[in-house]
């Protein structure tokens, strides 16, 4: 009785604001890798950014760090609004896993089931991709099959049409496949199997009950709101005719502040979700199993189990020196660092990076929001992973 209590105790708490948690150890922690972080964006001249990390249900460190824009007249604090790109899809995964379990469609259905306008240039082969090879990214598919369209005002209709030009490069479930228009197509089997939309079925099962106050899914939220970061894409790199301490030239980062544009937000599954580093903490702290209402354990599980092997992740700059084995499960990586798994994704957008992931084994969660195009954000990430057990 007491463990179930305490279950339900930390349940109730998670639906409230976490205070930020601090010990002397966890103090000491956060101070130094704050200085780091700090001086990282410092050098790239990046013009805003926040991180949170949470541990054992609760947070224990936000920071944030320079402004909304590149003007300075609002700093980013810890609701202020972030697009979080690709990390979108661990929200999508999610409800489309969840109303499998509850028997509301079935990840084996083919998508041709709910699009029956996809087809492939090979017969037969759109009805051999399922759902469940969407949310895996194992579809079969060329990797980011059509996104360049989405920069050229076509809706997502007109570009499911054009997939009848398009050949398979190996079987469903056979190679791995990076999607983002694809991605999308579990749009329509959710909301044919329930009477609400994409939209407000994210806000109704995961933003509201978890507490995400700033959550929310596509453009007209995001331009609506006032405290919200503005994306910032890289114009040139300039010496400054100073060097770093091994002889390389030192350079200056210009970025231009620009407005944020409609084309990924037509895939909404995919990169269309805007939060705040405060969200982010809570469905950190959610997919670690503390709002096992919201969250079960065996939908995390379901989650979270590897799919199909990513082998290029392996040779990723910075995570290179640290990853032994990748795959993708359901809407998110997994990762082996060294000798303990990470659950991760990572968002790019134009002008904003993201980057999320927890390790059920140190019970701890990291997420990263910036502001600017910068692979950064890999940096900080497995700066972050390579100390975590001093947590």
């Amino acid at each position: 009785m007491l463990a179930k209590f305490k279950i339900q105790l930390l349940a109730l708490l998670c639906l409230f604001q976490l205070p930020v948690v601090y010990s002397t150890e966890i103090n000491a922690f956060n101070q130094s890798f704050a200085k780091q972080v700090h001086s990282k964006l410092v050098q790239l001249s990046v013009p805003g950014g926040a991180y949170a990390i949470v541990k054992s249900g609760k947070v224990i460190a936000i920071e944030t760090f320079g402004h909304t824009d590149k003007s300075k007249q609002q700093a980013v604090n810890e609701q202020t609004i972030f697009r979080l790109a690709s990390v979108s899809k661990t929200f999508a995964a999610t409800i489309t896993t969840m109303l499998a379990q509850e028997r509301s469609l079935d990840l084996s259905d083919p998508v041709t089931k709910y699009v029956p306008n996809f087809k492939l240039a090979v017969p037969n082969a759109a009805e051999q991709i399922q759902l469940k090879h969407l949310l895996s990214h194992s579809s079969g598919l060329m990797p980011n099959a059509y996104d360049n369209l989405l920069h050229e005002n076509w809706n997502l209709t007109k570009i499911i049409k054009r997939f009848d030009r398009v050949s398979p490069i190996c079987q469903p479930a056979k190679c791995y496949g990076y999607q983002n228009i694809a991605y999308a197509l579990v749009q329509p089997a959710i909301e044919a199997s329930q009477t609400k939309s994409f939209n407000t079925l994210v806000q109704e099962r995961i933003f509201e009950p978890l507490n995400m106050e700033n959550a929310s899914v596509g453009i007209k939220p995001y331009i609506s709101e006032k405290n919200v970061a503005k994306p910032h894409i890289l114009i040139k790199r300039v010496k400054t005719g100073q060097k770093t301490a091994d002889g390389k030239d030192i350079k200056k980062h210009i970025w231009r502040t620009v407005k944020v544009k409609p084309d990924f937000y037509k895939v909404a599954p995919a990169a269309g979700v805007n939060a705040s580093i405060s969200d982010l903490a809570k469905w950190l702290i959610a997919n670690l199993g503390y709002q096992p209402k919201v969250l079960s354990e065996a939908l995390l599980t379901e989650l979270t189990t590897p799919r199909i092997k990513t082998k290029r992740d392996l040779k990723k700059r910075y995570w290179r020196e640290y990853l032994t084995d990748a795959h993708y499960g359901y809407g998110w990586r997994i990762y082996q660092f060294q000798d303990f798994p990470i659950i991760y994704h990572s968002g790019w957008v134009a002008g904003f990076r993201a980057d999320i992931g927890y390790s059920p084994d140190l019970d701890i969660g990291f997420a990263l929001l910036l502001n600017a195009e910068t692979n950064a954000t890999s940096k900080i990430s497995t700066d972050f992973w390579s100390q975590a057990k001093q947590i």
